[in-house]
């Protein structure tokens, strides 16, 4: 399957933004899919993650409450909802497929999305 994140852009703390991950090649309900992120100079990080069937998703500490992921099977999408943005969510977000659950992610990345919360 490819992906390809978008809807990223700049925006003031406290506000919102809506991510998407459009796959292509195979149907999303066939994998466990994740958000990760990358802040400039740091490690990529696990965001959250949705199973392949039931829709369950779960979050890193650092998004839970403020960040949800869901899915339109009929778009073959994924979408990541942030809302009460802060400047240390700025990053580039990736999309995933998941080798095990909940974080484990497979080598495909793909290209990100960069956002940015300013203060």
């Amino acid at each position: 399957v490819q992906l390809q994140a978008s809807g990223g852009g700049l925006v003031q703390a406290g506000g919102s933004l809506r991510l998407s991950c459009a796959a292509s090649g195979r149907n999303i309900w066939n994998y466990d899919m994740g958000w990760f992120r990358q802040a400039p100079g740091k490690e990529r990080v696990f965001v959250g993650s949705i199973r392949r069937s039931l829709s369950y998703a779960y979050y890193a500490d650092s998004v839970k409450g403020r960040f949800t992921i869901s899915r339109d099977y009929a778009k073959n999408t994924m979408y990541l909802q942030m809302n009460s943005l802060k400047p240390e969510d700025t990053a580039n977000y990736y999309c995933t497929t998941l080798r095990s659950w909940p974080n484990n992610p497979t080598d495909y990345w793909g290209q990100g999305t960069q956002v940015t919360v300013s203060s």
